[in-house]
């Protein structure tokens, strides 16, 4: 028979791989808003009421399982990065939303977009946010370390073209607002990609018990 406990873990668990597969779903509308043309905007605003609601939930389950249960070892490691994972999952959701919105002020993105190949930029953010979803659900430390490679890659091509978006900015002083706001996409992207690199460690620590955070990869 299964025990109570057994069945709030499990629900912790599921909530867990919902709010993730939400925040992937807002990185993904995030790159569209970013590539193509606008969303719809109530639509991206109910999967944010639904994150933070949900943020709230794991609080609460974790609070439950604390205060009616002693869970220890793995449970208790899984209870604790199920409380990290739900923060940076959340900021991932907020994120993408201040994506969506500086979006909107970056006139003839398609030009700059291409110059500096955020195309792909965005593509691997959005990669790095499945394999995250991916990583808790297998727990698989082959995909933990995909992600800190594709983190560094990230970290690595962000700086390259916000280098470089500076550099057009000073030659030509008309892109100047545009630049400034795929300047501070550029760097939200970078960020979701450090919060899905964060996840990881999380469940690296559920998995074997060691903290690897600020290790270099």
């Amino acid at each position: 028979m299964i025990s109570h406990f057994e069945i709030e873990l499990e629900k912790l668990k599921n909530v867990i791989i919902k709010i993730g597969n939400l925040a992937e779903s807002q990185v993904g509308e995030s790159v569209k808003a970013l590539l193509s043309e606008p969303i719809e905007g109530k639509e991206v605003k109910k999967t944010e009421d639904k994150i933070d609601k949900l943020d709230v939930k794991i609080d609460e389950i974790c609070q439950s399982i604390f205060a009616l249960q002693q869970p220890v070892a793995s449970d208790l490691r899984f209870i604790m990065a199920a409380m990290q994972i739900s923060n940076e999952t959340e900021r991932i959701g907020d994120l993408a939303i201040s994506i969506i919105n500086s979006s909107k002020h970056i006139k003839d993105k398609h030009d700059l977009i291409a110059k500096f190949e955020i195309g792909n930029l965005s593509k691997q953010v959005e990669e790095i946010t499945k394999k995250t979803n991916e990583c808790f659900l297998t727990r698989d430390e082959g995909t933990i370390g995909e992600i800190f490679i594709l983190n560094n890659v990230i970290k690595k091509e962000s700086d390259a073209a916000i280098d470089g978006i500076i550099s057009e900015m000073k030659s030509h002083s008309k892109i100047v607002a545009s630049g400034t706001n795929l300047v501070i996409v550029i760097k939200h992207l970078e960020r979701i990609s450090g919060h899905c690199t964060n996840i990881a460690e999380y469940v690296h620590f559920m998995v074997n018990a060691k903290i690897i955070k600020h290790e270099k990869f």
